[in-house]
């Protein structure tokens, strides 16, 4: 395949010294080689920024940062690559991820031969600090249906690394929600999903390193506080059905349950675990039975 259409890869950085370098190194070394990397600091402290200056004057890397290098969070720094994006399709990397080799040649054929495919995504392999294998995202079984119904309920797909999107969708749906601080990947998902056709190509596409430094770990009460108002977004602009809101309500509120009783505020974790039960009664027997996890 003829690498005639140019992928632009934005990775947002923030205090990502011991990763960014990785990162950068897994896009330059991909078989598909008509690309742009477009880095947006987001007001790093620790060097990091440092390091992608020197990247950025050996034309490696096109460098973007806010202004006054303040700290704007992950959705507007995306979103910025985006604004300088110059290609037809679009790979966001994390600054602490890493794509696999093949991740962009494999993903371009897809777009490249079915114009009305608007997002394939892949496998992602989650990784600790040091490169150990954990787990895959999604799991070898995993199918695609393109159903927005089952997303709602589950945001199975390995996002951002994951995926190449063409650029025109995200003019169509619009770019990350800056107000989310976590879960925005499953909100844009979401509003792809519902705008344009997505497939999954079952093959590895990029490394997903979790760590005690990863948003995931350090904001799942804002993670599930969010979730709710994505979930709302997502009702008011597409006809879910009202077993799919329902249960991702409940899924929620015993997140939320989990979250609170972690902390020891035992009260609201309490109030959380009965509406959960009450949105979602059969789930409920079958995860107190140990029939399900959840």
């Amino acid at each position: 395949m003829k690498d005639n259409h140019l992928i632009s890869v934005i990775i947002p950085a923030y205090n990502r010294k011991s990763f960014i370098e990785e990162a950068i190194r897994s896009v330059k070394s991909q078989n598909y080689k008509n690309f742009e990397v477009l880095v947006v600091d987001d007001g790093s402290t620790d060097g990091t920024y440092e390091i992608l200056k020197k990247y950025h004057a050996e034309g490696s890397i096109r460098l973007f940062h806010h202004p006054g290098r303040l700290n704007r969070g992950q959705s507007r720094s995306i979103n910025l690559g985006l604004e300088k994006a110059k290609g037809e399709y679009v790979a966001i990397l994390d600054s602490d991820d890493m794509f696999a080799p093949n991740k962009l040649v494999e993903q371009a054929a897809i777009l490249i031969m079915n114009p009305d495919i608007g997002m394939v995504y892949g496998q992602g392999h989650a990784i600790d600090a040091s490169g150990n294998f954990l787990f895959e995202i999604p799991g070898h079984s995993h199918e695609e249906t393109g159903d927005p119904n089952r997303l709602l309920l589950d945001c199975y797909m390995a996002l951002p690394g994951g995926s190449l999107i063409r650029k025109s969708v995200f003019d169509d749906v619009g770019y990350f929600e800056e107000s989310f601080r976590a879960g925005q990947d499953h909100d844009m998902a979401l509003r792809i999903m519902e705008k344009t056709k997505t497939v999954y190509l079952p093959k590895l596409a990029f490394y997903y390193r979790k760590h005690g430094d990863s948003i995931s770990v350090k904001g799942l009460k804002t993670r599930w506080i969010t979730g709710m108002r994505i979930l709302e977004r997502a009702q008011s602009r597409y006809p879910y059905s009202n077993a799919t809101i329902r249960k991702r309500k409940a899924v929620l509120h015993f997140r939320l349950a989990q979250t609170f009783w972690r902390d020891g505020n035992k009260l609201f974790a309490f109030r959380h675990i009965i509406t959960s039960g009450f949105l979602d009664p059969r789930r409920a027997i079958s995860v107190i039975l140990g029939r399900e996890n959840i």
